[in-house]
């Protein structure tokens, strides 16, 4: 246990209180350190967003119990409130509850808490450490950015005195998968542009946008392949929008050594070129589009690689959010071999999804139990997040926004779309993330989170159907401040003849939210009979009749953010036996089935290979049982594309924001 959870930990000593609140505006509990240290003590913690919904799982699930001499579901229940204001609770909350207050100006008190603030609580326990080890007296603002720099991302601007250790540094941030946050990008941009040999450099926009920076990254790359006289393929154009006039010093080891890791991990995109120059180093090659043979062995050493890479049992869940992107950009490359060349790679790619299954399956056992309480302002982590995080946006003073849910998108799949996408509109900016969906990875369950805001368990009556989307996306943006004329569902939308239904919906200038289903891709998969290669083939077809890329544009030019997600993904599945139970099971999914009470889920057949993993954020009544691995209910040895587990491929889905490009870059 860390130094930062076992602080935390000491304000909730056990058998002390059976009911506490924690007054925490900062959101220190919100950790998934935290969270998972409180639920092995026997703490449930549960946010306070709706009084009506916290409301009705503490008496159903814990007063009642107290009062009974029942076991509730944890010895201990902690309301959390984000703010310090307890007096908005009832009073009988107060009477009966231990009150606790946390806060950061308490926990750091060397450290300049306005700054800790702009920078986010993922840092905390990182940052504790620190101030434990080398904070000495009290920081002001610019010593405590400086110190962050220093300790958390390990950038130390006074270092920083010439062009490769700035592009060394800026290199390396993004190989993390990090940017900087905007109080510490604008403290590094201070303290470098008065040193004239980086003054002409776009620093803030570099450390603190990581979709600008590959993008520029990308465009110097290309003008370094064509300084060795190289002539540039059919795809090797410049990417407008991007700042082409900046070089980087490619040829320096410590830049070479990161970006040969960039290509590697899928953060760059090789560039064809007709021919190579003889006067090319032969180290380019790893950012040059190879022949079918050349891409058939990257892929399958990729594949190894990663296998070799994968997130520990303690990991952040960010790691896993990083290591499905990259798995997605593997897979969408190795669906796109000819079959001869897929096959021979195919090894490789089974034991990548082996590998990561079985460590995944392990991660979400121990931790994802606290996924659903973690904070959604920077960036949604569970799919009942988005409006929430949609709402913030709006709130820090956003504009029209639309939501469109893919529905069934696996993330590999989005890859191909990604590609075509910046294929067919050059003009756009894509800022790539993703995000957990629910479990069981279902339509009726995961996609009424999406447009609900809610856990399954707030949604019990219409968890089997998703009927009551409209009403539910209605009612979030109502309760969030807007009018009901400005809010739009629209769902069944999936090829160019429906573009003009959607324009007709969002065209009024009232509008302000839009919720938009396009369920191709979902009736894609249910149709599948070539396996997920063959599904990736059609969906280049579906793009080829130019819905996406119109639909995208349509959004734009009305002035829409656009967020693009999807409710699951999908996985190639083997049969382990057909379920005949009649009407025992209420859900009979391939990968899953869900009963309604404990007797009925243990009637699954002791010889088909299953497991259950019941969890908190689901309706009491609802237990789900999957087959394990890649396993589905199907004829013994049937291959079928589906989805309801719990495979990478099917919990992990992009979240993307996709915008105009601005010479602003502004985030």
């Amino acid at each position: 246990m860390s130094a930062w959870t076992d602080r935390i930990l000491r304000e909730f000593p056990a058998d002390l209180a059976r009911f506490w609140i924690a007054c925490d505006p900062d959101l220190v509990l919100l950790d998934e350190h935290v969270l998972q240290s409180l639920r092995d003590r026997g703490f449930e913690l549960v946010s306070y967003d709706d009084s009506m919904a916290f409301r009705a799982y503490y008496e159903e699930r814990y007063r009642s119990a107290w009062d009974q001499g029942r076991n509730p579901p944890s010895a201990a229940l902690i309301l959390h409130l984000s703010s310090n204001d307890s007096d908005v609770l009832p009073w009988d909350y107060l009477k009966q509850a231990r009150t606790v207050r946390l806060g950061i100006a308490d926990l750091f008190d060397k450290l300049s808490s306005s700054v800790l603030r702009q920078t986010g609580a993922v840092y905390y326990e990182k940052l504790y450490d620190a101030q434990q080890a080398h904070a000495s007296q009290v920081l002001g603002d610019a010593a405590t950015s400086d110190f962050i720099l220093t300790h958390v991302f390990k950038i130390v601007p006074v270092l920083i005195d010439d062009e490769v250790a700035f592009w060394r540094e800026v290199l390396r941030l993004h190989l993390r998968g990090w940017s900087l946050p905007g109080v510490l990008a604008d403290r590094m941009a201070a303290a470098l542009q008065s040193r004239s040999i980086l003054a002409h450099l776009p620093i803030k926009e570099l450390v603190e946008d990581r979709a600008f920076a590959l993008r520029t990254i990308q465009a110097a790359w290309l003008a370094y392949l064509q300084s060795f006289g190289a002539a540039p393929g059919a795809s090797g154009t410049q990417d407008e929008g991007s700042v082409s006039s900046l070089p980087i010093p490619f040829d320096h080891p410590d830049i070479r050594m990161v970006i040969d890791s960039l290509f590697l991990d899928g953060s760059l995109e090789p560039v064809a070129f007709e021919a190579a120059s003889a006067l090319a180093p032969a180290w380019v090659q790893v950012g040059i589009k190879k022949d079918v043979q050349g891409q058939a062995q990257f892929i399958a050493e990729s594949a190894t690689a990663l296998a070799e890479d994968l997130p520990s049992e303690g990991a952040h869940h960010r790691e896993w959010l990083s290591f499905a992107q990259r798995m997605g950009d593997i897979l969408c490359k190795f669906f796109e071999l000819p079959g001869e060349h897929g096959d021979d790679v195919s090894p490789h790619v089974e034991r990548l999804q082996q590998s990561a299954d079985d460590s995944f399956q392990n991660w979400l056992v121990r931790h994802f139990a606290d996924l659903p309480s973690l904070p959604a302002s920077k960036a949604p982590v569970m799919l009942h997040h988005v409006p929430r995080h949609l709402s913030y946006r709006r709130n820090e003073g956003g504009g029209r926004q639309a939501l469109l849910l893919f529905d069934g998108l696996a993330i590999d799949q989005w890859h191909k779309l990604r590609g075509r996408l910046t294929e067919k509109l050059p003009s756009i900016e894509i800022d790539d993330g993703a995000c957990f969906a629910w479990l069981p990875s279902l339509t009726s369950v995961s996609r009424q989170t999406v447009f609900s805001g809610l856990r399954p368990r707030e949604f019990a009556v219409t968890i089997e159907s998703t009927a009551a989307e409209p009403t539910l996306w209605a009612k979030f943006w109502q309760d969030a401040g807007l009018r009901r004329n400005e809010i739009v569902y629209l769902k069944g939308v999936k090829r160019r003849e429906d573009l003009s239904r959607i324009a007709d919906a969002v065209g009024g200038p009232s509008i302000k939210i839009a919720g938009i289903v396009v369920d191709m891709v979902d009736e894609i998969v249910h149709g599948a009979t070539l396996g997920k290669r063959g599904i990736a083939s059609q969906i280049d077809d579906w793009c080829d009749t130019g819905f996406v890329d119109q639909l995208i544009t349509l959004l734009l030019d009305q002035g829409f953010e656009i967020f693009l997600t999807s409710d699951h993904g999908n996985v190639d599945a083997k049969g382990i036996g057909r379920l005949s139970q009649g009407v025992l099971s209420e859900i009979k999914g391939e990968r899953v089935r869900v009963y309604r009470s404990a007797d009925l889920a243990s009637s699954v057949p002791a010889d088909l290979d299953t497991f259950r993993f019941d969890l908190p954020g689901l309706p009491v009544d609802f237990l789900p049982v999957y087959p394990k691995g890649r396993g589905a209910f199907t004829g013994v040895g049937d291959r079928v594309v589906a989805h309801g587990g719990m495979s990478v491929e099917e919990l992990i889905v992009p979240f993307v924001r996709i915008t105009q490009k601005s010479s602003s870059h502004e985030k």
